[in-house]
């Protein structure tokens, strides 16, 4: 087998590696669970080792290399730098992993995906998965059915559809980048009456996909998106009619839904009802912290993924749940990378959309209002850019790209409209000559090991996590957490379980509560050393500490979480609970009024001790 057989075979392989992911991703929760993260993470180091193969076995190999190339770069470098000097190396490793994946994957699909048979075959993946998807998400809204894939779905999204995910939101977003590709492909590609019929079908599932998701800030997305969509086509004669015609049947079909559909009607008119789930301003009560966070950490941020670890200190009494991310992807980006980061994020997208637009030009064949010709390269360019804009403007309500199956989409569309500009300019084309072959194998090296290792501790971690939470016994939860633990030293919340655990065991009272107890400070102090910002470790830990007697001990970790989550009813309940072991009485009279103060409807333990306290106050 000749050299070149050997590339076309490479080049296949990568094609293979792209599609699997692509597959996954959204088929598998969206990616969000460990495991199936790992499988898509050691993929992409398979096609990064691929891709390093191919180079050296075309000597006439060039890149792709258009100016977005060199923010994804610089950022890249910049994601690894911050790694670095992060606070918690352990999520900030996690972290680093998911962009360095996005980044192969761009790359991947930039410079060995360009030919029109490999753009046609992921198209074709895309409009499959997500017409199965949607067909899927229909059944869930027709039925009712309260799982996903056989897994409970959680309450608050009862009566919407997710689809293959657990967010419907997040299943919005998936499609609405899909949408625009079927749809530009219906009107403008020059594909048989077969390919038509399965595109329009697949566009028309996808258009009810998003409608069944109940998502407004999908339907808000979608709606702008597919009017620019529209503009677009208007200018052309021959494609006016089909443009009007569509926009027709879907403002109808999306009229009937919405006034027969009770689960949409329901959501908008409790937009801005106080105390409901589908209070739109609860994202406000997000964005002012996040954005407070920023100010506080300008340049930098706060650190990979360490949003999360740091929204304690900024939360506000309105939200007391956890909220991951900042359901604004732009504020979370600033939050956790600083100007330097976004910055660096803007130029890509900025000089993405520049590249298409200069591609648009060149790809239309012909002036506004003359009759237009059918043009694959014009459906694919219009398609990808519509849908990226669409993901844009959700982002701005949703956290979608924190969702690896879509931030995987959105990446592989960015990389087909970037290496459509080779069509507008040849000047993008570098020869990597022998330092560059180098330099890119050494990085494909570096990647495959690193990222397969951590592919391998992160799915065995997560084997022995889901052991220790599929069952009630704490003897066996002991062993699978400890068994995690040694492959993965570095995960507080792993160690912090273990901590609740003996913790737990203690305060049964046995015999043994005393050894017990210590073996539960030591879990907790571990996962303090490790992640500092937690909470939860501090709390507990300080309750273990009261257990044993050790009250001046305790009372420094509660001093703590006072300092790190002010406005958060909880840690006002404990600190109260730590007074009255210490027998302040007055002090936890005061904190557990702030707790009731902070959430006045169902914290009952709250009431409980506080009449408590009062009787003893009373009754000295």
């Amino acid at each position: 087998m000749d050299r070149g057989m050997l590339e076309t075979w490479c080049e296949r392989a990568i094609l293979l590696v792209v599609i699997a992911t692509l597959l996954l991703g959204p088929l598998a929760f969206g990616g969000v669970r460990p495991r199936e993260f790992a499988i898509l993470q050691a993929l992409i180091a398979l096609g990064a080792g691929l891709w390093a193969l191919r180079v050296w076995l075309n000597p006439g190999y060039r890149l792709q290399w258009p100016p977005v190339c060199w923010f994804v770069t610089a950022f890249l470098l910049y994601a690894v730098v911050r790694y670095f000097q992060a606070e918690v190396e352990y999520v900030a490793r996690l972290e680093l992993i998911r962009i360095l994946v996005y980044g192969w994957l761009f790359f991947l699909v930039l410079n060995n995906l360009h030919r029109q048979q490999a753009v046609q075959a992921l198209l074709a993946t895309l409009l499959a998965v997500g017409t199965v998807i949607s067909l899927y998400a229909l059944y869930q809204f027709l039925t009712g059915s309260p799982t996903v894939l056989g897994l409970p779905k959680p309450e608050v999204f009862r009566g919407r559809s997710s689809g293959t995910f657990i967010c419907p939101n997040h299943l919005a977003g998936y499609l609405e980048m899909i949408l625009p590709l079927a749809l530009a492909y219906l009107i403008l590609s020059r594909g048989s009456a077969v390919a038509r019929i399965f595109t329009g079908y697949a566009a028309a599932m996808m258009f009810v996909g998003i409608g069944v998701s109940v998502s407004r800030g999908g339907y808000l997305a979608t709606a702008l998106s597919l009017v620019l969509f529209i503009g677009v086509l208007l200018r052309y004669r021959g494609f006016r009619r089909y443009a009007l015609a569509g926009l027709g049947i879907m403002v109808v079909a999306a009229a009937v839904f919405l006034m027969k559909a009770k689960e949409p009607q329901k959501r908008f008119r409790l937009m801005f009802a106080d105390h409901q789930t589908h209070n739109a301003l609860v994202r406000v009560d997000l964005w002012g912290p996040t954005y407070r966070m920023w100010r506080d950490h300008l340049w930098t941020g706060v650190g990979p993924a360490h949003f999360d670890l740091r929204f304690p200190k900024y939360r506000p009494a309105s939200l007391q749940s956890r909220p991951f991310w900042s359901h604004n992807d732009y504020l979370n980006a600033l939050a956790d990378w600083g100007l330097v980061g976004g910055l660096l994020l803007a130029g890509a997208c900025v000089s993405l959309a520049w590249g298409g637009v200069q591609t648009w030009r060149f790809v239309r064949r012909d002036k506004p209002g003359l009759t237009a010709k059918p043009s694959d390269r014009a459906a694919a360019v219009l398609g990808l850019g519509t849908g990226l804009l669409a993901i844009a403007l959700h982002s701005f309500v949703d956290f979608n790209l924190q969702i690896p199956s879509n931030a995987m989409l959105a990446v592989t569309l960015a990389g087909l409209l970037s290496g459509h500009l080779r069509f507008a300019s040849s000047r993008f084309w570098l020869n990597p000559q022998l330092g560059g072959r180098v330099l890119l194998s050494l990085l494909a090296a570096i990647t495959l090991v690193w990222l397969g290792q951590q592919a391998w501790v992160r799915w065995h971690e997560a084997r022995h996590i889901l052991a220790a939470e599929a069952t009630r016994d704490p003897a066996a939860q002991v062993v699978a957490l400890e068994r995690a633990v040694r492959v993965e030293p570095a995960n507080a919340d792993t160690r912090g379980r273990l901590g609740e655990i003996f913790r737990q065991r203690s305060w049964i009272g046995d015999a043994d509560w005393r050894p017990a107890a210590e073996t539960a400070w030591e879990w907790f102090r571990s996962a303090i050393d490790r992640n500092p910002w937690d909470t939860f470790p501090l709390l507990h830990g300080g309750m273990t500490l009261d257990w044993l007697g050790r009250h001046e001990e305790a009372a420094k970790l509660f001093a703590r979480v006072v300092e790190l989550d002010p406005n958060n009813h909880y840690v006002a309940l404990v600190r109260g609970w730590h007074e009255m072991q210490s027998g302040n009485w007055l002090a936890a009279k005061e904190w557990l009024e702030r707790s009731l103060t902070i959430l006045p409807w169902g914290n009952w333990l709250a009431h409980r001790y506080l009449n408590a306290v009062k009787r003893q106050l009373a009754n000295p």
